[in-house]
This record gives structure tokens, C-alpha cells and sequence, in this order.
């Protein structure tokens, strides 16, 4: 991948290790949104211009808040990462998107391995 990729990340107070895996995916987080703020219950949103991904830790969210951003992702026509938050969790996840870890070969060997025996 060419460049950095621009999401928006949504729920969880604190994000703790999560920036530097996605900074390893050529991710950059343009927005961090926890979500918890009450009026996130009922309004509608519009992603900051440039957003290209957006990002969703399901274990910090209510589930009007998600469905409001994955529609503003769907408008936007941007794809939508859902997972907890946690680095195992995010990893699998973007990498079933299809967001591979852009100087990560020692992972992808693993996992080859792992598949051999």
C-alpha cells in the first residue's frame, strides 16, 4: 500500500497499543471517538473529510452508535473494521480485510509454518 490510510477509530476511552499496530498496517488515525458521550446515542454522523476506513471496538460501543457510523461509512463508501480491543483482535481483523502488516514477514512465515504440520 501506497501511503498511509486515514480511520476513524470509534469506542474505548484509551486506545493503548492499538496506533502502533495500525501505523505497522500503513493505518493513520485521523479521529479517535469513544462513543461514550451520550448525545453519540442520537446523532447522525458525517466522517471528517479524507476518512477512508473506519474502525469500530464493539466491546466500548452501544449498538446505536455503531449503526450510525457503519451507515456514515456506507454513505461515505468507505469500509468498516469491526473488533474488540484488543491487538489480537484487531490484528485478525484487518488482516481479513485484507489490510496486510506492511513490514511484518516474520508473521506471514508463522503462519505458513502453522500450516505445514
Amino acid at each position: 500500500m501506497i501511503g498511509n490510510m486515514s480511520a476513524v477509530v470509534v469506542g474505548a476511552d484509551r486506545l493503548g497499543n492499538i496506533p502502533v499496530l495500525l501505523k505497522d498496517h500503513n493505518i493513520e488515525i485521523k479521529q479517535h471517538i469513544s462513543g461514550r458521550d451520550p448525545s453519540h446515542q442520537k446523532k447522525t454522523y458525517q466522517l471528517p473529510t479524507g476518512t477512508q476506513m473506519v474502525i469500530l471496538l464493539t466491546d466500548f460501543l452501544g449498538h446505536n452508535v455503531m449503526k450510525s457510523f457503519r451507515s456514515a461509512a456506507q454513505k461515505a463508501g468507505v469500509p468498516v473494521v469491526a473488533c474488540r480491543r484488543s491487538l489480537c483482535s484487531m490484528q485478525q481483523a484487518l488482516t481479513q480485510s485484507g489490510f496486510r502488516c506492511a513490514d511484518c514477514p516474520q508473521r506471514e512465515k508463522a503462519g505458513k509454518g502453522n500450516q505445514q504440520q
